[in-house]
């Protein structure tokens, strides 16, 4: 196991791709230093650590930066390896997260009217896709990976915070016992584990948040730069 100092983590506490790898550090009980950064300004080390991209989150181990979420829970798993499973179908469902479900409903928070509407309405359509995923990869288990978390449950349950934002926003239900039956279950079991549950942001904070930045995307555009991975 590596020691304290040896593993740092860039970030920030409402993001759910730093959630991504502090998810998976908790999992293989990986220690490591969590180094928070200030909204709307890049520091020295951050800077220094991802001077190709700028943004958060990055692990640093033993001295060597790595970036990019998927990138750095893909690290993770290599460098303490577990049990194996099907990685290429996993990173497959895992980009679905990310281009189907998160790229909409992100641009559905600076957005208004009939737009906004279309954009939540495919983060919704890609919701629908989860849950049938989720029938095949768990077979019949507790969770995309089987009996543990795997690369897809980090993957999606790292938005759990932002859905439930949105749905008060937006005064409606993306994910319930109704709709998504698998993935109304399985969204509390992720939420109850242990790796997972302190580091959920709390509802109220993040949708105070999610408020502040909401205006200030639609007063300037220019402002998206300062957001890129806090939401």
């Amino acid at each position: 196991m590596a020691r304290d100092q040896d593993v740092q983590l860039v970030g920030f506490w409402t993001s759910p791709f730093v959630m991504r790898p502090r998810i998976a550090l908790n999992i293989k009980s990986v220690h490591y230093e969590f180094i928070q950064e200030t909204f709307g300004s890049k520091s020295p080390l951050l800077l220094q650590s991802n001077p190709a991209l700028k943004k958060i989150p990055v692990l640093i181990h033993a001295g060597k930066p790595i970036a990019e979420s998927s990138i750095i829970v893909e690290y993770i798993d290599d460098f303490w390896p577990s049990a194996p499973y099907d990685r290429a179908l996993a990173r497959f469902w895992g980009s679905v997260v990310d281009e189907k479900f998160y790229e909409p409903m992100k641009a559905s928070m600076g957005a208004e009217g009939e737009v906004k509407k279309g954009l939540i309405n495919q983060g919704v359509e890609a919701i629908g896709l989860l849950e049938e995923a989720f029938g095949t990869l768990s077979r019949g288990k507790a969770f995309f990976g089987g009996d543990h978390i795997g690369f897809v449950d980090i993957a999606f349950g790292s938005f759990l915070g932002w859905i439930r934002v949105a749905e008060i926003s937006n005064g409606m239900k993306l994910m319930d016992a109704g709709k998504t039956p698998g993935l109304d279950g399985w969204s509390q079991r992720f939420s109850a584990h242990h790796a997972v549950k302190d580091l959920l942001p709390d509802t109220a904070k993040l949708l105070e948040f999610s408020n502040v930045v909401s205006a200030k995307l639609k007063e300037n555009q220019l402002f998206e730069d300062h957001v890129v991975n806090y939401i």
